[in-house]
Order: structure tokens, then C-alpha cells, then sequence
């Protein structure tokens, strides 16, 4: 019999956070990404649960089932992370092992290095930890893309992406998470820059039929939370980067020097301006750079096998 994933509401921070479950002992903690939810982790909640761990995934910060505060301002690294330390607060925890994907992984990054005492071992994935640096984001990206679209430039007008997505959100989901797998071929336009007024969903596929990862189930479940939510509570986490980067002075150049393990997908588009090859350098006890065959961006839900079984050896190491 598989595990059972349980559902409950806790008070963190402020705000009121949905988590799913499952099993008993050393706490995990897994950190989604976007667009995404507590839902990106079930192959890995049964699996930890099986291999004797306590495995807890929140809905984050303007996310499904938990708070989304109005205000902008309000999704910086700083809440995200004062979140999941409330978060061990709630289930009586001191300390963690976090995990983060995409999004998830500068949370967990950025837990990690500012209280290691509650994060004494970080997971990374898809997202390799860069320290605060001297450029202003915005201004670095406007440098390198000029009068071509990138799109989290076009992620920072409150309300324009938002109008994108949320027209047919099974399409948005359906096109995103089929787009960013190792399941796409590739065509050449794709690799070419586009104007500006270009949009984010423009050059993604609309699959036929579906990668064999993910069910028409699976694909229900995300569309369902979105067109109940929206998107702006995930997209206000971009809005922040700058804002980060000015809260963030303090930590500049600074390493995460806890136990970690960094988990990637062989095809994830983010390895194009996020490669992982600086990582050690910034994260001096990275014990494994797992890199998964044939896996996108998608990597825990792409390749539930290899990315458990990279956790849980990591977890057993410590």
C-alpha cells in the first residue's frame, strides 16, 4: 500500500499555508516552483515517507490553497524564507533539510545561508545558487536582451502577463510544462531572439498528446488551482528581484557552506543562462551534482526515480 498524503492549514509569517504530508521522523521540507504547487512533489512525498522521513510540501506564498497578499512587496526572499522557518515553527521543528525546485531552489538557497541553524542541508534543483552580485537584475537582463524579449522583463508589468496566461489556463499549463520538458523537439525559430512585443506563450507547443509524465489528472490538478488563483501571486515573485537584490547588500558574494546536493535536468532550458558550472565555487560542500538523462525542467515530476533515489542517498549521508 503507497503512503497516504495528508492535508492541513498552518500559521506562518503572517499568512495561512496549505501543506501536504506524508510519513514520519527527520523532516523534509520541498519548495515548488512556478507555476506550480505542493502537486510538483508527490512522487517524492510517498518516497520519503517510505524511506523514513517526515516530507512536508507547502503551497507557497501566493499559491494554491495558502495567503496571497495583494501587495507586491510582499513575495521577496526574505518572506519566502521567513515562511518556511514559521513553517518549522508550526510542526514543532528546529531544523529541516530543505529542498527547492525552480523557484523552490533560491528559497531554499537563501534558507540555507541565512539560518543554517534551522537548514542544516539544502537541495537544489534546477536552480544553482548565484550569491547577490553588483547588478541591479533588471539592468543586467535589459544589458544582455536589449530590444529582444526575455520574460522575466516581461514579467514585471503587474497585470500584462497575467492577461496572457489566464486566457486558457489548460492551454497556458498544457503548452508550459509539455515546452520546458526533455519530451520537446526542438525546432530551429526556437533558439532565435524575439522583439520585445513578443509574448511569453508564443513560441511554446501545444503537444498533441501529453509527455508520458504527466496524466490528463495530473494536468487537471494544476489547471484547476490556477484558474481558481490566477497567476499574479507566483508572477509577484518576479516582481521582487530587484527589490531582493537591494534587501539582499548584506550577503553579498556571500557562500552557502551547509551540506547541499544539486539535481538537474540534462535538457532544462534554464542550463542556457543558469548553468551550473560556477556552483562549487559558491557552495563549497556540495557533496553531488546530479544530472539526469534525458530529464527538462520538470526533473522530480520528468524522472521521479532518479531525482528520489539522489535524495534519499543524499539524505542518508547526512
Amino acid at each position: 500500500m503507497m503512503t497516504a498524503i495528508t492535508h492541513r492549514t498552518v500559521s506562518t509569517n503572517g499568512i495561512q499555508m496549505h501543506i501536504a504530508e506524508a510519513g514520519s521522523g527527520p523532516l523534509v521540507v520541498l519548495c515548488h516552483g512556478w507555476p506550480e504547487s505542493w502537486y510538483s512533489w508527490r512522487h517524492q512525498l510517498t518516497a520519503l515517507a517510505e524511506a523514513g522521513y517526515h516530507a512536508v510540501a507547502p503551497d507557497q506564498r501566493g499559491y494554491g490553497q495558502t495567503t496571497a497578499p495583494q501587495e507586491i512587496e510582499k513575495y521577496t526572499q526574505l518572506h519566502l524564507v521567513g515562511d518556511i522557518v514559521g513553517l518549522l515553527d508550526a510542526l514543532g521543528e528546529e531544523t529541516a533539510v530543505i529542498v527547492g525546485h525552480d523557484w523552490g531552489a533560491p528559497v531554499a538557497w537563501n534558507s540555507a545561508l541565512l539560518r543554517p541553524d534551522r537548514f542544516p542541508a539544502v537541495v537544489g534543483m534546477s536552480v544553482p545558487y548565484g550569491p547577490r552580485g553588483d547588478v541591479r537584475p533588471t539592468d543586467g537582463m535589459k544589458a544582455i536582451f536589449g530590444d529582444n524579449f526575455f520574460y522575466i522583463l516581461y514579467f514585471q508589468e503587474p497585470g500584462k502577463a497575467e492577461a496572457e496566461l489566464e486566457a486558457d489556463v489548460r492551454v497556458t499549463m498544457r503548452k508550459l510544462l509539455y515546452s520546458a520538458s526533455g519530451n520537446l523537439v526542438p525546432t530551429p525559430e526556437m533558439g532565435q531572439p524575439r522583439p520585445k512585443t513578443a509574448k511569453f506563450l508564443d513560441n511554446m507547443v501545444d503537444p498533441a498528446e501529453l509527455p508520458p509524465w504527466l496524466s490528463e489528472a495530473d494536468l487537471d490538478f494544476f489547471v484547476g488551482e490556477f484558474q481558481r488563483t490566477g497567476f499574479r501571486g507566483g508572477l509577484n515573485w518576479y516582481r521582487n528581484i530587484d527589490r531582493n537584490w537591494e534587501l539582499m547588500g548584506a550577503w553579498r558574494n556571500a557562500k552557502v557552506t551547509v551540506p547541499a546536493l544539486f539535481i538537474t535536468g540534462e535538457k532544462d532550458p534554464v542550463r542556457g543562462f543558469a548553468p551550473e558550472a560556477n556552483i562549487r565555487q559558491h557552495v563549497p560542500n556540495l557533496k553531488d551534482l546530479v544530472l539526469v538523462p534525458g530529464a527538462g525542467h520538470w526533473v522530480q515530476q520528468e524522472a521521479p526515480e532518479a531525482v528520489n533515489e539522489a535524495l534519499i542517498r543524499f539524505l542518508r549521508s547526512l
